[in-house]
């Protein structure tokens, strides 16, 4: 039981449903990370949350799950490969705890499925890259409209 003396509904505007957003790529950064274990109790997963960090849908969360402890070989290999995957993009190639993950810039590809059990069409994370950093300002163009072989 948990004590709520003080909230009042209609001091609060109620939460919104959140649709799915569209399939794409957004900038990112990785927020939480936790082992949990799974339904069955034959493993575990690290599970991931990741934060828009920019654009219409700035700080929306998804997440996902990397299933590392197995007893499927195939499900842990599939879950090493996506690790490796997220170590590449945030440039942390041998973290030594989930948490050097965490707050780094990159990109992820979002798309939209099925769910099988439910029909509802949930987000899922289907890659990750690199964030493209813009080129530094000594490699943009001379601000002024003199040719570079004009100038003293």
């Amino acid at each position: 039981m948990a004590d709520l003396t003080g909230f009042d509904a209609r001091q609060v505007e109620p939460a919104i449903e959140m649709e799915c957003l569209p399939a794409g790529k957004y900038e990112a950064v990785i927020t939480e990370s936790e082992f949990k274990p799974t339904k069955s109790g034959t493993g575990s997963y690290l599970q991931l949350t990741f934060q828009i960090t920019e654009g219409e849908y700035k700080n929306r969360l998804l997440w996902t799950r990397l299933n590392l402890d197995n007893p499927n070989a195939m499900a842990i290999k599939i879950a090493q490969a996506e690790l490796s995957a997220i170590c590449r993009a945030v440039e942390v190639m041998a973290p030594g705890d989930s948490t050097d993950l965490h707050d780094l810039p990159l990109m992820i590809s979002v798309r939209c499925r099925k769910r099988q059990d439910t029909g509802e069409i949930v987000n899922e994370i289907r890659g990750y890259s690199k964030k493209e950093t813009p080129p530094p300002a000594a490699m943009a163009a001379p601000s002024n409209n003199t040719a570079p072989w004009k100038r003293p």
